[in-house]
């Protein structure tokens, strides 16, 4: 029966209703659908619409029905019903009767399904999230054993400069790093509750929308009732996300398929992810990775789709809006199994060091470094390309490589090569000088090798509430040293805004502060690691999530004082006079056990510019 007949003298045609009913696919909803039921039963008992008895039989028979989902879940698909709350309502009717047509008291199913899809996506969220953390690990793992391994590196596919593998494998890294970081923002900005919007006026009994929304785990309830029933952004920051996620993995799909061909034969795939042909038995085709790359357009087409929908929709609901589940529905498992055989192809590469490296030396790769080494000698750059320009071309002339050219033809064009140019244009030497910040050296690879397997080892993340023992055990700890100042439980209740915490394993394992001044100053304060802890790293993960913090706050200088200045050094800060900072904040210095005999120095790193060096707007193009 639809839940709306008593306003029509007939029902729908049998076609009418095939195209308008919702369930064949809305069924994926039906566990949010009761979930969402049980916290609505528990709202309506707190205005009295029902009675205790009458809530706990209603609540005992949806987690029935909710174990009878999870057992068979396609099974509601074919009921029959219009859509999952119709089904929904009928199977409590049938397991408690008439008191199952008061669960709808107060509630539409408009507010009904942007819960029940809020509570979907953020649920997939999740999964897409722990999906991702395993490809990246693969991929680090991979950089790892790869480390050393030269591979040529293109521009308009066509061999350019030399780079390690790993790398290559530590910018899918950054890549998987902005797909994560993207997905928990919008996940946190789809974690509000519409339920309690009504149809689109809101709901006219006294709910508690707040303790509603937090007993289903939402950050909070939504504060409009029109903008709660018909915004659909959650959906298309999702499939936003999938689309740029789908976009790495295919642009990775075809660096793999490239190096798997004949041509390159840089690495082999594994046999599990690769398939042959029925008529030449010499194939092995990377099926997986092309699958990835062709799979990545049918989730552009839901996120197409989903903005089409939407585009001009008067508010608040329309059954255009119907519409937003199919493309999402088959866009992110189509995501998640993109990663999951993403991770499948990483964890079985075979790569071809021999063939990389033979290829990275061809292609005068080590045609810039000839160039930087005139620059050396005094050349301009540009004049420099030039002359490099024409030594390529003498080697192409003569079928050799820039090393195989002999002094004297590169003194035929230009006196100021000497003996010393060989060694430059060795390929190790082409590697090591990219030293600075993202370069391809083995020590910058290195690092971020080691900088990832840290972040993932390491949570870092503002305190709470919940923190306030773990914070007092680690400060309490410090401070008997004498390394850091006490502070009583009731000054970190009382500032547990100003402080990160470490998370080893789920559990807290460092903290730091970041206690702010009148002035547009900060200081770092109460820095503190698990002496039992064996991870490495987490204090530097602490300062720069504190720094992070300070610039959104827009401060203009943090310091430190502190016993060791070569940490604080690698973290960009640099020594000040204690004499330049305010009177307060050596004051605090008093309740220090070594005020005697004071070893600390100070230490400061500047958020903002000084006037004299921001770049004048009028000369900014």
């Amino acid at each position: 029966m639809a839940l709306w007949g008593g306003r029509f003298s007939t029902g729908p045609d049998e076609a009418f209703k095939q195209f308008n009913d919702s369930l064949p696919f809305d069924y994926q909803l039906a566990e949010q659908d009761i979930i969402g039921s049980v916290a609505w039963a528990g709202a309506l008992e707190q205005v009295s619409v029902l009675s205790s008895d009458e809530h706990k039989k209603l609540v005992s028979a949806l987690y029935e029905l909710l174990e009878e989902v999870k057992a068979d879940p396609t099974a509601v698909a074919t009921s029959g019903a219009e859509d999952i709350h119709s089904h929904v309502e009928a199977a409590l009717i049938e397991k408690v009767g008439d008191l199952a047509k008061k669960l709808h008291t107060g509630r539409s199913r408009n507010d009904q399904v942007a819960t029940d899809f809020r509570l979907w996506c953020r649920d997939t969220a999740d999964h897409i999230l722990k999906a991702i953390t395993q490809l990246k690990a693969e991929f680090i793992g991979l950089a790892e054993r790869e480390l050393g391994t030269i591979l040529p590196g293109y521009t308009h596919l066509q061999r350019a400069q030399p780079v390690l593998f790993s790398h290559w494998c530590m910018a899918y890294v950054e890549m998987l790093e902005r797909d994560e970081s993207r997905l928990q923002d919008a996940q946190a900005r789809m974690n509000y509750c519409p339920l309690g919007s009504g149809a689109l006026a809101g709901t006219a009994y006294p709910i508690d929308r707040h303790a509603l929304a937090q007993g289903l785990g939402f950050t909070g309830a939504t504060k409009n009732s029109l903008d709660g029933v018909s915004d659909r952004d959650f959906v298309v920051e999702l499939l936003s996300c999938a689309s740029i996620s789908m976009i790495h993995l295919s642009r990775m799909s075809e660096d793999l398929i490239f190096y798997n061909s004949g041509e390159a034969g840089f690495i082999e795939l594994a046999d599990n992810v690769t398939s042959g042909s029925s008529l030449m038995p010499q194939k092995k085709n990377p099926d997986a990775l092309e699958l990835i790359r062709g799979k990545t357009g049918r989730v552009f087409g839901a996120f197409s789709a989903m903005m089409m929908t939407l585009k001009a929709l008067p508010l608040a609901y329309n059954k255009d809006m119907q519409e937003d589940k199919e493309g999402i529905f088959d866009a992110m498992p189509t995501w998640l199994a993109c990663i999951h055989m993403a991770q499948a192809c990483i964890k079985g590469i075979k790569v071809k060091a021999d063939k990389t490296l033979a290829a990275a030396k061809g292609g005068h790769a080590n045609a810039t470094e000839l160039a930087d080494y005139l620059v050396a000698k005094g050349v301009p750059f540009r004049e420099g390309h030039h002359i490099v320009g024409v030594l390529v071309q003498l080697a192409i002339s003569e079928g050799k490589t820039l090393e195989e050219l002999s002094l004297e033809q590169y003194k035929s064009v230009n006196p100021v090569f000497e003996d010393d140019v060989y060694p430059v244009l060795e390929i190790d030497a082409c590697i090591k000088a990219r030293q600075a910040l993202g370069g391809t050296s083995l020590e910058q690879v290195s690092k971020a090798v080691k900088d990832a397997k840290k972040k993932q080892q390491i949570t870092v993340r503002d305190a709470n509430l919940d923190d306030v023992e773990a914070i007092a055990k680690l400060v309490q700890h410090w401070a008997t040293v004498g390394e850091n100042l006490p502070r009583a439980k009731s000054d970190m209740v009382h500032s547990i805004n100003e402080f990160a915490v470490t998370e080893i394993n789920g559990q807290v394992s460092g903290c730091a502060s970041l206690y702010i001044y009148d002035t547009g100053l900060a200081e770092i304060r109460s820095l503190g690691i698990d002496p039992k802890s064996a991870v490495t790293g987490q204090g530097r993960e602490l300062v720069e999530h504190l720094l992070v913090k300070a610039k959104k706050l827009a401060l203009n200088r943090v310091i430190v004082l502190t016993r060791v200045p070569d940490f604080f050094e690698n973290q960009r800060f640099s020594f000040c006079d204690k004499e330049s900072l305010p009177e307060k904040v050596m004051k605090d210095c008093e309740l220090c056990l070594r005020k005697e005999n004071c070893d600390e120095v100070a230490m400061e790193y500047m958020l903002k510019l000084s006037n004299s060096m921001e770049i004048p707007c009028k000369n900014v193009a």
